[in-house]
């Protein structure tokens, strides 16, 4: 089959979709994403110049403090609010049926800024769980389960409510992330706490168990939170914005299963050459190989959708910042097996060329599709005519590819460097550098990081500002809305 998206005009109903919870939703997106970005570029300064911004004095600004929050902060404060307001928007719209539960949506949008407030506050504190990931301790862990669990509550009553009879395929990717999510969070962070009144708790997995959860979890984090999710948008507001069918169903599909089922298997091939048995070590490479084949399959379908309208790259730059986002996940993916193997991971493991990979997906990939997302709801959801400045679009469009391109160009260079450097060693069989001598030699290529992390944060920060002027708009005239707009529905037509 393949799935067209109806165009013509309809009647707005204002009250046919509660769209509160998700104006809100998009409001946290773009506030958390600026002060996630903000911390980034902040920790990207303390490498570049640490005489000028360390602070020993204020232990809470000091890089170990400082950067989970901007880890977090852009990861689930800033992807994770992208993808509750947008799989709200778009479960109601191709179910066609209102969000379930009542009050409970709000429910998931408060209780999740709580989490992010009290997670964000025990960095800076430095009450962790002192592990990989520098997970929150048990208490914010707990609260985020039980709003966790809500938020697949609503998004299953709304599918359960649907008027449409076919589940359109955002949704089963939306379905994956948030099912997946919750087995990741609860598997990685069981705990039991010192005490009631305690913060502390000891983890119930030590040693070479605890660092196979921590990466199965982890690779899995960017397999389901900052892969499917975002697929799921993907999937919707391309073929929306560019008013074309995906380019093929079934391609959607396959792309989802044998994604959802070779990602979960990945996870070990973070921890090559530890004590980890070579047999995992060698399952987690293989099914990262494997992985190549659904990620580039998804990529080519978003981009066959513009098949019949690649002039709109011309004159429409949310959709080439969509298009590149697809860009970026190609080569994201391509890179990511690459560095799966063992000849390649004995050079790129702990370098800052991780660090460019993991940026290449994360602001190319993950940034850019959400930016395209917000570029279109907020005229859809505020019944605006248009974004209030395309000329701004296209700033943002090309500062922030800019800073991507200066990112992870110097975050190659830098690391590749910097293993070579970490392998040579002297006749007599010593290491020729001391770990201070790599440091400073990568000197320059962290100034240019830093450099383009700041030109992506402004782009971020005029998409603020052309929101906010989009919002202050005028309203448009009661049923002159299209449904590329408002009330986008999913028509199934056989192939």
């Amino acid at each position: 089959m393949t799935v067209g998206l109806t165009s013509g005009r309809f009647r707005t109903d204002a009250g046919r979709y509660e769209d509160d919870v998700i104006k809100a939703g998009v409001i946290a997106t773009v506030l958390w994403g600026i002060a996630g970005m903000a911390a980034g570029v902040f920790i990207a300064s303390q490498l570049s110049w640490p005489n000028l911004f360390y602070f020993p004095e204020a232990g809470w600004l000091n890089f170990g403090r400082v950067r989970p929050l901007h880890t977090s902060g852009v990861v689930f404060a800033f992807g994770g609010n992208a993808l509750m307001a947008t799989s709200f928007y778009v479960v109601q719209r191709t179910c066609k049926a209102r969000l379930a539960g009542g009050l409970w949506p709000w429910f998931v949008f408060w209780g999740y800024q709580l989490f992010l407030v009290i997670a964000a506050t025990g960095y800076l504190a430095g009450i962790t769980q002192s592990r990989e990931y520098a997970e929150p301790e048990w208490y914010a862990d707990l609260w985020l389960t039980i709003v966790w669990v809500a938020y697949l509550l609503v998004f299953l009553g709304t599918i359960a409510r649907r008027k449409e009879p076919h589940i359109y395929v955002a949704n089963w990717f939306y379905l994956a992330f948030i099912v997946t999510i919750a087995m990741l969070h609860i598997v990685n962070n069981l705990a039991m706490p010192v005490g009631l009144t305690s913060a502390r708790s000891y983890s119930a997995f030590s040693g070479v168990q605890d660092a196979l959860t921590q990466w199965w979890y982890g690779h899995n984090a960017v397999g389901f939170f900052l892969t499917a999710g975002f697929l799921a948008m993907m999937y919707y507001f391309v073929p929306k914005r560019a008013e074309r069918p995906v380019y093929s169903y079934r391609l959607s599909i396959v792309h989802f299963w044998s994604l959802i089922f070779i990602y979960i298997w990945a996870g070990p091939h973070h921890l090559h050459y530890t004590a980890l048995p070579q047999w995992t070590q060698t399952l987690g490479m293989t099914f990262s190989i494997m992985l190549w084949m659904p990620s580039w399959g998804g990529m080519i379908n978003g981009l066959m959708t513009l098949s019949g309208a690649w002039d709109k790259l011309r004159t429409d730059p949310v959709i080439r910042m969509m298009v590149v986002s697809l860009a970026f996940y190609g080569m994201a993916t391509f890179e990511g097996p690459l560095m799966s193997l063992r000849a390649v991971n004995a050079l790129s493991h702990y370098t800052d060329w991780t660090i460019g990979h993991v940026h290449s997906g994360a602001l190319g990939w993950v940034g850019f599709i959400t930016f395209g997302a917000l570029y279109c709801m907020v005229p859809w959801l505020w019944k605006k005519p248009a974004l209030y400045s395309n000329r701004l679009v296209e700033w943002h469009f090309w500062i922030a590819t800019t800073g991507i391109l200066l990112y992870i160009c110097a975050m190659w260079v830098s690391g590749i460097m910097e293993g070579l450097m970490w392998r040579e060693y002297t006749p007599q069989g010593f290491l020729a550098n001391s770990f201070v001598e790599t440091v400073s030699a990568k000197h320059i290529e962290n100034v240019i990081r830093t450099l383009g992390g700041a030109m992506y944060l402004a782009g971020a920060v005029i998409m603020a500002v052309n929101l906010w002027r989009t919002i202050r708009m005028p309203d448009v005239a009661q049923g002159e809305v299209s449904a590329a707009g408002a009330v986008p529905a999913v028509a199934l037509a056989a192939e």
